[in-house]
């Protein structure tokens, strides 16, 4: 029998996320949310914290954060640089690595402060590296890339990060990533 764990962190959010599901986003569609609301949501979908949520923006030749808000002055990242996120964008191609803590990668943004969740645990989980990491790109069937969705999972080691994520997780997160695409907030210059 297989089972598959969560870290003590994520335990929560799996039984909200039981109740969350990609209709769900949907749903949010005609509700013209905000891009911190469909976080939140994805977040719960997904069974992750808020600080293992990235959305990032086309704009003008560049990707902005747009989630989570506190990376938001951060600053753009070009489409052809190294960044896990410029790569997603220019290939259109979706990356899953469950041992990403040793793939070289910029860490700055890992260092940023994010804004806490309900208890200390998570809030000392937030500065933790990222252990594992889907990244799919943001875009209509067919369409122009629009973005970037990025769902990591943080820990001081990969098995404290908790699951692996599976093939299923990346369909999942594909599929939301369509919807995100039609979101109003992804679209380029649309006030966030």
């Amino acid at each position: 029998m297989a089972t598959t764990m969560l870290s003590t962190g994520n335990q929560g959010f799996a039984a909200k996320a039981a109740k969350a599901s990609l209709g769900d986003l949907e749903i949010m569609l005609s509700e013209t949310p905000s891009a911190d609301r469909v976080c939140l949501k994805l977040a719960q979908i997904l069974r992750v914290r808020r600080s293992e949520v990235a959305l990032l923006r086309l704009d003008k030749g560049s990707l902005r954060f747009i989630f989570p808000p506190e990376l938001r002055p951060a600053g753009v990242l070009p489409l052809s640089g190294s960044a896990v996120a410029a790569r997603t964008a220019a290939t259109r191609s979706p990356l899953v690595s469950n041992t990403f803590r040793r793939v070289k990668h910029a860490s700055l943004f890992e260092a940023v402060k994010l804004g806490a969740d309900a208890d200390e645990e998570a809030r000392s989980q937030e500065q933790m590296p990222i252990q594992k990491i889907m990244s799919v790109p943001v875009a209509l069937a067919g369409g122009d890339v629009r973005g970037v969705v990025q769902i990591s999972r943080k820990g001081m080691d990969a098995q404290g990060a908790g699951a692996d994520f599976t093939n299923t997780d990346l369909k999942q997160l594909e599929q939301a990533a369509e919807i995100l695409a039609r979101m109003p907030f992804m679209q380029e210059g649309a006030a966030i």
